[in-house]
């Protein structure tokens, strides 16, 4: 038997094949229909039957990321034909913009929206007929329900039995704990039986039946884990392990292998990886774009500069980025050359709360300089950081090392 995430992956991908082979039913379905109203469209079958690949191409992934094939047990009815409807509109408009674009004007148009009409119906109507009539038959008769046996009997054995029953949409049961502690520890009354101390699990898993052994201990017991397990091995259960041992609190954890050596990674930030390269190709794609038209302006803003008062075009400065790698960031100068060295002479006169330094009338900026300030102008040459991985077109703004020295972390 699988466990209960692989179970739920398992029937979600069966529930993949048998919604493109119902898809594919219809089509057929459709085709004959149209014939038996339109006799003289008949001879135009095999030309329709070459969209069921582009159709199943387009649908089959717009209902895994609409949530077709996710837990049944958080799926009601009607949210499933609310997923379908949305997913076959965005279908039927991708099939026909690509048709257009594609300049394919001899399909029918009253076929496609035939059968995308009884592909609804019949994605809907097997799901409830078939499915779930299935899917709860099987919870009544728990006849399938995954049996548990959990390592421990405190508060972490009692959040995992919470969970386990919330989210086991195939049904679970939890047939007992195994604790050395379990007379002391006032949370396993409420938890459940406890079958005696760890070191009973042999006679346990032998006189049971136990699809899985989960430890929810703390690490003050983890010197049994390899007699928990030896154990398993020999009686040809699955073991898992509750990931917070360290109770710890991050956003994210993860497990990756490096060779044989399993590491468990904890991240302060949850990030999704798949959006972090949307970001970023969006920002080296609108830069890029961009530059064409910008470098006129650029040119114009450079030779303003050196014009106005002397000194370099760009002014360069260390900033803190990402985990405090430093970095330097580029803008048109905006004040005189000694702007840097006069910053200690009029520090008192800084109006902005905090480590930033900020003056209204900083008599350090050039004429010049307070046009660009105002219209952002100075800020054009950091696309060149963008273009390098240093910043992106939306984020926070980097902090030069001196507001960065002075931030107060103990707050």
């Amino acid at each position: 038997m699988t466990g209960f995430h692989e179970k739920s992956l398992q029937a979600g991908r069966l529930l993949l094949v048998l919604d493109c082979a119902l898809t594919a039913l219809v089509f057929l379905a459709a085709a004959h229909l149209r014939a038996w109203i339109d006799p003289s469209g008949a001879g135009d079958f095999w030309q329709q039957a070459s969209l069921l690949p582009l159709i199943l191409a387009i649908q089959t992934p717009l209902l895994w990321r609409a949530g077709a094939y996710e837990r049944m047990r958080v799926t009601s009815l009607f949210g499933y034909a609310w997923i379908v409807g949305r997913s076959q509109l965005l279908t039927v408009v991708g099939l026909f913009t690509t048709l257009f674009m594609l300049r394919v004007h001899d399909v029918s148009r009253g076929f496609l929206l035939l059968f995308f009409a009884l592909a609804f119906v019949a994605l809907v109507t097997v799901r409830a007929g078939l499915v779930w009539w299935y899917f709860r038959r099987t919870l009544e008769k728990g006849v399938n329900f995954l049996k548990v046996l959990v390592i421990g009997a405190g508060d972490r054995a009692r959040r995992l039995t919470d969970m386990l029953r919330e989210h086991s949409e195939w049904g679970i049961e939890v047939i007992g704990y195994l604790d050395n502690e379990a007379a002391q520890n006032a949370a396993a009354a409420s938890c459940g039986p406890v079958l005696g101390a760890v070191d009973a699990i042999a006679a346990v898993l032998r006189e049971h039946v136990v699809d899985e052994v989960i430890v929810a201990t703390p690490r003050s017991m983890l010197r049994d884990i390899q007699v928990i397990a030896d154990v398993c091995e020999d009686e040809g259960v699955k073991l898992r392990f509750m990931a917070d041992v360290f109770d710890l609190q991050v956003s994210r954890m993860s497990l990756v292998n490096l060779d044989e050596i399993p590491l468990l990674t904890f991240e302060p930030v949850a990030q999704d990886e798949r959006m972090l390269i949307i970001k970023r190709t969006v920002d080296i794609v609108l830069v890029a774009l961009a530059m064409p038209l910008l470098i006129p302006l650029m040119a114009g803003v450079a030779l303003a500069v050196r014009l106005d008062s002397p000194g370099p075009v760009l002014f360069v400065q260390q900033r803190v980025g990402l985990r405090k790698r430093t970095f330097p960031m580029y803008k048109f100068r905006s004040m005189h050359k000694d702007a840097e060295a006069r910053l200690k002479d009029i520090e008192h006169l800084n109006e902005a709360e905090g480590p930033i330094f900020k003056i209204a009338n900083d008599p350090r900026v050039t004429r010049v300089g307070r046009f660009l300030r105002k219209t952002s102008l100075d800020e054009i040459p950091q696309l060149l950081n963008v273009l390098r991985g240093h910043m992106s077109l939306v984020g926070p703004r980097p902090m030069s090392l001196r507001d960065v020295n002075q931030f107060d972390c103990s707050i």
